[in-house]
């Protein structure tokens, strides 16, 4: 399973690090082909709890009520899955006519699946544990019934809409102060405090504007750089990157553009390539189209630009 999603047993050793996304994905299909098991996201929400996984887990055992676990969800969600939403938060409570109802705003949901499977089932078991009665009543789900339809039954125990426009849960109100605190209060101070460093360090990683300038760098001589390639790196799909930089406020091309105009100054000034071996370094196989680009660039030719600089 490991070596079908391209995962290194030594990604496993750090109990707070997170795969790709796109690796997960890979592994859970690798998983339902090789057990033979099309239900196995429901059959890992019901016998695996989300506190075997992620602190997450453990700060909903430690939170004073459902609705306390249910705030704390979505704060610290990140940590457990990166997956693109509509909004954030990713979980939207909505009171409507009433009955208040939970909605996963995740993105392309239809595309996995099996996270919707997972997640809902972990909640309703899990609440069905805590209090004997299910925090959730009404399961609706965007994806088409599959052939395992009985399987949501059996586990959710409650009534499932497939093909429903928006991926949400009914709330049984009654439930949301339902008292928690499996583990002591102490406990959650302490786990919250983790979490938040844990939530700081992966808010202050690096952009994808930088993680992308660093997969070109070494490959920026070849000059068959594509996006698709570099978003297979990022474990990523190419809508997903273009989504990303578009948020940032830049495009793939333009990323490439600037590195080689930085990187080709740099080579220039530092008088240690000549003009046709920066053309190369930087991803040119013809001298002519790198002295044009670099003229757009500066408003000079490398060589005029190699004179000025001595």
């Amino acid at each position: 399973m490991l070596e079908r999603a391209q995962i290194a047993p030594s990604d496993l050793h750090d109990r707070d690090n997170r795969i790709p996304f796109a690796k997960y994905v890979a592994l859970m299909r690798a998983a339902k082909e090789l057990t033979g098991d099309p239900a196995l996201a429901l059959h890992f929400g019901e016998a695996v709890s989300i506190s075997q996984l992620s602190i997450l887990g453990l700060i909903g055992q430690a939170s004073d009520t459902m609705l306390h676990a249910f705030a704390q969800a979505n704060r610290y969600i990140r940590l457990l899955v990166d997956v693109d939403a509509a909004t954030s938060p990713r979980y939207l409570a909505k009171n409507e006519n009433g009955r208040l109802w939970v909605v996963d705003s995740r993105l392309d949901a239809n595309e996995f699946p099996e996270l919707t499977e997972s997640s809902f089932t972990q909640t309703v078991c899990w609440s069905r544990q805590i209090g004997g009665k299910p925090l959730i009543t009404e399961v609706h789900v965007t994806h088409p019934a599959p052939a395992y339809r009985a399987e949501y039954d059996r586990i959710l125990q409650v009534p499932v809409f497939f093909g429903s426009e928006r991926n949400a849960v009914l709330i049984n109100q009654a439930m949301t102060t339902q008292r928690i605190q499996q583990l002591p209060r102490y406990a959650f101070g302490v786990l919250t405090a983790h979490a938040e460093k844990l939530l700081k360090k992966l808010e202050g990683a690096k952009t994808t504007r930088g993680s992308v300038e660093n997969l070109l760098m070494p490959i920026l001589h070849t000059g068959e750089i594509g996006m698709d390639a570099i978003a297979a790196k990022l474990a990523v799909s190419r809508k997903t990157l273009f989504r990303k930089l578009k948020d940032e406020g830049v495009t793939f091309e333009k990323i490439l553009d600037e590195l080689r105009h930085k990187m080709a100054l740099e080579y220039l000034k530092g008088k240690k390539v000549s003009i046709n071996e920066t053309a190369y370094l930087v991803g040119f196989s013809d001298p002519t189209g790198f002295s044009r680009a670099f003229k757009r660039w500066t408003g000079l030719s490398p060589r005029a630009l190699r004179h000025s600089a001595k």
